[in-house]
């Protein structure tokens, strides 16, 4: 397997990165003409490309002060320890440790004692997490030190430079969230090319021509959704009357986990749109969420909980309640018509209105789905059921999966939005919640 090799030291930060997604005029049509060579036609000319596999970082004796009991009833990347090239967040990145390349040692050099796999310790191959077993030679609080190595996805772009010349434009490798190179003044981008990890050679799968500049966002309605289907909330948005809305929600409402949370988290993007439309708007947005669990969860707990469903959100009594629930993907549609029904009767009775929030696409394989492209339907049971279930019952539906869904078409694999490679939208696909709910209004 062709690799790009880079050392580094032991500890490996990770990068905050941000780009401006750039316009799509004409589309580019790319073909491969080689295991790692394509070829781009746009606006008249045709250039040939040769892609760089992605990076291989090799870590050496990283420390580790104690090792937690491998434990292969959790979840992959929470079985134990976790190698700090490939954690991303409080997750590890699926498929980014090269196993064949771990080695666990009681010490720093090459002469040290190295511990035996499936004995001494266990690692998940895919998500790269680690850990001691109760009967091998590793002590409880032992320091170990691994060394290993790992793959950095990458985003290139190809460009149209300001002298109307193709360029490849090489992106930054990140474990998780890996954005395209940016712009220079006077320059548009054609396309993207996805390396997500160690492969054999380009596919299709890696082509990404930019099809479209953003979401095509649809004609205003007359009247608007809000106004159809939330006129109480309106009517309090455009007076100046006081109103409540309550983001009720998972880890994704959570969503401390975006660099600026007071500012990026979808709830707050959605405020601050709300307050731009309607200037004499007095609205109190409150949160309650709870990373890692569903709507069973909330409405499983007993009175004096901290998340009891009637003391943590319809004693509240908002005004408007939007709901952001990805962790209740699992569900079918039969499933949906009747947890939901169950809730719309509990909001009815508060006298709150109400939006549901779809779910943004996570990790592909977590989807049912091989590719990042060609994925404009979601194919969750759960977002089928959502949006009869709205249409049905006449609740308000702000459709983030929709525009998730398109994002291919931008150039975007959406799973590099993922801050922990899994299901944390960064601010950008935060902001994707929030263009989808300001559709409404």
């Amino acid at each position: 397997m062709k690799t790009r090799a880079l050392t580094v030291m032991v500890s490996m930060g990770m990068v905050s990165m941000s780009v401006a997604f750039g316009a799509a005029e004409e589309p580019a049509k790319m073909s491969i003409i080689g295991d790692w060579r394509i070829a781009v036609e746009a606006d008249g000319k045709r250039a040939e490309f040769t892609i760089e596999p992605v990076e291989t970082v090799t870590v050496t004796a990283e420390k580790h002060g104690r090792l937690a009991v491998y434990d292969e009833k959790k979840p992959g990347y929470a079985r134990a320890n976790k190698p700090r090239g490939v954690r991303a967040q409080e997750c590890t990145a699926r498929y980014m440790l090269i196993p064949e390349s771990f080695v666990l040692r009681a010490g720093v050099d090459e002469q040290s004692q190295v511990f035996v796999r499936g004995k001494d310790y266990e690692l998940a191959s895919d998500w790269g997490t680690f850990g001691r077993l109760p009967d091998g030679a590793i002590g409880e609080k032992q320091p170990v030190y691994c060394s290993y190595q790992y793959s950095l996805p990458r985003l290139d772009s190809i460009v149209l430079d300001a002298k109307g010349q193709m360029v490849l434009r090489r992106g930054v490798g990140h474990v998780a969230s890996p954005v395209p190179p940016p712009l220079a003044e006077g320059e548009r981008r054609l396309a993207n090319v996805w390396l997500s990890g160690r492969m054999d050679k380009l596919g299709e799968a890696q082509l990404f021509p930019l099809l479209e500049h953003a979401y095509p966002e649809p004609p205003r309605q007359t009247p608007t959704v809000a106004e159809r289907l939330l006129p109480k909330t309106i009517a309090k948005l455009r007076s100046g009357e006081p109103i409540r809305i309550l983001a009720w929600g998972d880890s994704v409402t959570v969503g401390t986990f975006v660099p600026n949370p007071d500012t990026e988290r979808w709830q707050m993007q959605f405020l601050a749109r709300l307050r731009e439309r309607f200037p004499k708007a007095q609205i109190e947005m409150l949160t309650e969420a709870w990373g890692g669990r569903n709507t069973s969860s909330y409405l499983n707990e007993k009175p004096g909980s901290p998340k009891n469903y009637q003391e943590k959100v319809l004693d509240l009594k908002p005004d408007l309640i939007v709901s952001e629930f990805v962790n209740d993907s699992y569900m079918s549609e039969e499933q949906v018509m009747e947890r939901y029904g169950k809730l719309l009767a509990d909001f009815k009775g508060i006298g709150a209105e109400w939006i549901i929030l779809t779910p943004h696409y996570v990790r592909p394989d977590w989807m049912g789905l091989d590719r990042e492209k060609d994925i404009d339907e979601d194919p969750r049971r759960y977002v089928k059921g959502l949006r009869i279930f709205a249409q049905q019952n006449n609740v308000a539906l702000a459709d983030g999966s929709l525009r998730y869904g398109r994002l291919w078409r931008q150039g975007i694999p959406h799973s590099t939005l993922m801050l922990n490679a899994i299901n944390h939208p960064n601010a950008f696909g935060m902001k994707l919640f929030a263009d989808a709910l300001m559709e409404l209004f």
